[in-house]
This record gives structure tokens, sequence and C-alpha cells, in this order.
């Protein structure tokens, strides 16, 4: 949802700036793993499912049932996981590479160790956190669906420029 700001706009000739509420990143698995993925999101990370959307009614071959889209809450983002179809208007053709989710929590360990009893993968023990902003203490998983989290102590950034 955008909102416009009529008191700002006028470095780029503009007369109105348009600011976003939100964000919310989409994750997209292979199908019919998006259910799965949910599940896992929900077991590892205390995520509550919002909303769900089901694509159409699929070929008789086809009996899973697809999920277009499942909102979740973690903490207080948001997040949509979907099942990667072959479908023409899908607005990616693969799975996601180079993406990094951040979850901010005190008990890092215990994180960690919900999310690998849930069956992601830890990758390392939990360091000292080092580079932009992460906080004192850092543990890395990869999810079964091949997305890498970093599970961090809130983060005692100085200003940073941009």
């Amino acid at each position: 949802m955008a909102q416009e700001d009529n008191n700002a706009g006028a470095e780029n000739g503009s007369s109105k700036v348009v600011t976003f509420s939100s964000a919310k990143p989409q994750l997209f698995v292979e199908a019919p793993k998006a259910n799965d993925a949910v599940v896992f999101y929900k077991a590892a990370f205390g995520a509550e499912e919002v909303n769900r959307v089901m694509y159409p009614k699929r070929k008789a071959e086809q009996d899973l049932p697809l999920l277009r889209s499942a909102e979740l809450k973690i903490g207080s983002s948001s997040i949509l996981v979907s099942d990667l179809t072959d479908d023409s208007s899908a607005p990616v053709k693969s799975v996601g590479t180079g993406l990094v989710f951040c979850l901010e929590t005190e008990e890092v360990e215990a994180a960690v160790a919900q999310a690998v009893k849930a069956g992601a993968v830890a990758e390392g023990e939990v360091a000292e956190g080092e580079g932009a902003c992460y906080g004192d203490r850092v543990g890395k998983l990869k999810d079964p669906y091949g997305i890498v989290w970093l599970i961090c102590s809130p983060a005692k950034c100085a200003d940073v420029e941009a």
C-alpha cells in the first residue's frame, strides 16, 4: 500500500512523493512444497499464518492443490510463501538464491535449537556478530527449502551512512 506525501518531492520535480507502509518479501519454493514450508516456518520461527490463497483447481493428473501465497507474520514482519509454478504469470521462474533473512531475538541459542528441531540445518556454531548491524551473537541456518536465515541478537548499530 503506497501513501502519498504532499510535503516533499521538490528535488525530482514531482509534486508528490510516494511512501510505503511495508515491504513483504515473497519466498518461492519448489511446488508443491509451499504448504510444508508454512508448517516448517510455524514450527521453526513461531510464524503465525494470517492469510492463504490457493491456485484455482488444477488438472486431474495434478492432485495436490498449489499455494498461491500464504502470508506469515514473524514478530512484527510479514513474508509471503508460494509454490513456484510453470505458470507464465509467475513473477519469478526459479527458486530464489542470494536471499538471506535475519531474525532478531535475545534468545539466539534457543531459536537456533528450535529451528534445527523443526528441520533446519545449523551452519556452524552461534558466533560473535560481524558486519552490518549484527548483534552480539549470530547463528546461521539453512531451511529445508534452501533459504538462509541468520538468528541475531538485537543490533546495536551506530549511525550508518548510506
